[in-house]
This record gives C-alpha cells, structure tokens and sequence, in this order.
C-alpha cells in the first residue's frame, strides 16, 4: 500500500501516528484563508512532488494526479512485486476522486476571464478530470488491463477498491492498484464546504478540531492526500511470497436514495452497505471485531452511523471496537475510503486497533465502543471500513486477517 495524508508521505509515518493518536490537522496554509469560517485543515505539508515526478510532467498533473501517482509508486515499491508483471492486459488501476481537479479548474477560470481563452493551457482537461488519476498510473507502469475512474463523492475510494476486488474475482485482471485521490484545499473548495456550514469553525485549536461521536463536534475538517492498495489474486500473490497486509473478503454497496447531501435518518443507507457486506463474505455477524467507522465528526453523521451499526449487529454492536482516523487526519473525501482501508488492513496485521482522538464528551446518541484517544493491542481478525458520500453512494469493505 500506499499512504499519503496529512500525517506524512509514507505507509509508514502514517501507521506510526495513528497509533500514537498524532493529529495533521492545523491553520491553513496553502492560501490565505482569513475570510473562511473555517480556517484549518489537513494538509499534506511534507509532500514534495519533485522527488517523484519529473518537473516537467508533474506540470500537467493537478495537484490530485501527483497525489495518485506518488501513493501508487509508494504501493508497488512497497509490495515488492517485479513491475514486469503490471506491464500486462492483467494489471489494472482503478482510482476515485470526489472533486478531481478543482484547484486547476479554479485556476484556469481566472486566467479564462482575467487574460481570454488563447492563454487557457492545453493541458487544463488533462490535468483536472477525475479518470487522469488512473490513466497516469495506467501510463507510468504499462498497465494495460481495466482502467477506471469513479466519482462517488466521499465513498470513491472504497467503491475504487471494492470494484477492483470484483474485477479480480470474475478473471478479468490478477492485479489492480486502487484507491482514491483528493485535493479540495483551495480557496474554492473550502468555500464550498463552508457555505453548506460542513466544516468545523475550531480555528483555535486546529489538532482538537475533528471530533468524532464526541457531544462537542461541530462539523468535519477538510483533508487532502491519497491512498494507493495493490490487490492481487491470492494464488498469484502466494506464488510469488507476496507480503500480505490482509484478504478482501466482502463488499457492501447501496443508495440511500433519499438526499443531496444528508443521510437517511434511520440509518437505512449505512445498513444495508454494511449488511452486503458481511453476508457477501458469508460469515457471521458476531465475527466482526472492528469498524473503522466512516465517523465525520459531524452531528448526524455520527449519530446515523452508530445508530445503523446497532441496528445491524444487535447486541453485538456494544462489543465489537469502532474508531475514526478522520480524528487525525480530517475528512479526505473521495480519497478517505483508501486510507481507511489501508488503516484497516494495518491494524489486523499489527493487531493494534487505531484511536479516535478527541473524545472527550460523551454523547447519549453515540454510545459504543469508539477506541478513545489511545491505540489498543488486541485481537482482531475481521473488520470493516465505511465510507459514506453525498448524494447517498454508501461503500463498506470486509477485510479479514491473514494467517
């Protein structure tokens, strides 16, 4: 895998600050946000394109693309796999973005109205739509199986990876690197989510902003990065010693068909992804040990989550563990559903569940089991990561331990 979030470049840095419950979240940066309400974020501070991509074509890429491109080189560096073999029709790469390119699109709008359309750059299509992402990865490694992009808001890296398994498991590729690109910290994006009064307005204290299932929580922060897995047929990976981080054993999809941008609120959406899920990886309910919870941080949000998890597991809900990563590196949009699949894969391998950090208020709503503000050692063989997006594209992936 592949892990690029404002908790570091690198797999790595990014499992060492989940189990120590570090935060990246802090003031805006990357432009000067005084007029925002909300003034923070997560921003991929320590990412520096140029020692990945050649200058000259990190130029034509929106800031999303390097993202992809450099959490994809990360995963194949780090599964070790000869690159000889993603040179094939059976290497394929499926990327999702919630937004693509909206600091390109923000961009060339002004240069449009400010300069006229003979100065528009040639490569403004090609380094903003979402599906560049994939094709570059597809271009960089000779891939010539499934390439693929999808927009589903805030589930489009889970349904990028839970796709791919698909694709693996009806023949028609042996290996897909697939995850999510985001970049939405620009004066545009973050405008955006301001005006729907989403974010958080936390301003002084950036690293206690994002609060999941906490009473206090008063919106999500936004994030940026992506997340890269390579998935491999299990024959193909063993045959070749392949380290194995964990199995993709179920996916889980459904609509709430109900709202724009709120969900349902009996939960409906939540539970029926997670129910596909499960029952798609034929076990038991009570297997379940850990959810990493989609867990925005805002009011309903939580309280639907939790409120679809007890609805689904009965009284096993209140046994089973549920974190929010989101706690520590905000909401990454169409690229959270990756890395919380990454994180997820990472705790079943190390047996160390990640935190939510900032929980400090309990709330009568959210009353499980939410791992608060310290990493905890224990045994866990199947769990769950939930992505929930606008629109109602609700995604939920069942990842097992392997032995």
């Amino acid at each position: 895998m592949g892990l690029l979030s404002p908790l570091g470049t690198g797999t790595a840095l990014n499992w060492e600050a989940a189990r120590e419950g570090r935060s990246g979240i802090g003031p805006i940066t990357r432009f000067d946000a005084a007029q925002h309400s909300s003034r923070i974020a997560g921003e991929c501070t320590d990412f520096d394109p140029l020692a990945f991509i050649d200058r000259k074509e990190a130029r034509k890429m929106d800031r999303f693309i390097q993202y992809a491109v450099v959490a994809a080189q990360l995963a194949v560096e780090d599964s070790g796999i000869d690159t000889a073999l993603l040179q094939s029709d059976r290497a394929g790469v499926h990327v999702g973005s919630g937004i693509g390119g909206i600091g390109s699109i923000a961009d060339t709008v002004k240069v449009l109205l400010e300069k006229g359309p003979g100065r528009v750059s040639p490569f403004f299509l090609i380094s903003s739509i979402i599906n560049e992402a994939a094709a570059q990865i597809s271009i960089l490694y000779k891939a010539g199986g499934p390439n693929l992009a999808i927009a589903t808001a805030c589930s489009s890296g889970t349904h990028a990876i839970g796709d791919s398994f698909r694709i693996i498991a009806r023949g028609d590729a042996d290996i897909m690197l697939a995850g999510g690109a985001e970049a939405p910290v620009t004066p545009l994006g973050v405008a955006g989510f301001c005006a729907m009064r989403a974010l958080s307005t936390h301003n002084d204290a950036p690293a206690q902003a994002s609060r999941p299932f906490d009473r206090e929580r008063d919106g999500f922060v936004v994030g940026e990065g992506s997340a890269i897995l390579l998935l491999e047929e299990r024959e193909s990976a063993l045959a070749r010693g392949a380290r194995i981080y964990a199995e993709i054993a179920g996916y889980g999809m459904s609509g709430d068909a109900f709202h724009v941008s709120a969900p349902q609120e009996n939960g409906d959406g939540a539970y029926r992804s997670m129910l596909r899920a499960v029952r798609d990886a034929g076990i038991e309910f009570t297997e379940v040990d850990y959810i990493n919870a989609h867990g925005t941080s805002t009011s309903w949000n939580d309280k639907i989550e939790t409120l679809a998890i007890k609805r689904l597991f009965g009284a096993h809900a209140h046994k089973l563990a549920v974190s929010s990563t989101k706690s520590m590196t905000g909401h990454l949009l169409g690229a959270a559903g990756g890395l919380e699949a990454g994180f997820t894969a990472l705790a079943l391998l190390h047996q160390v569940l990640p935190p939510t950090i900032n929980y400090e208020n309990p709330d009568p709503d959210c009353d499980l089991d939410y791992v608060p503000n310290q990493a905890r050692p224990t045994e866990v063989t199947v769990a769950l990561s939930n992505s929930f997006g606008f629109g109602g594209a609700n995604g939920t992936l069942l990842l097992k331990r392997h032995f």
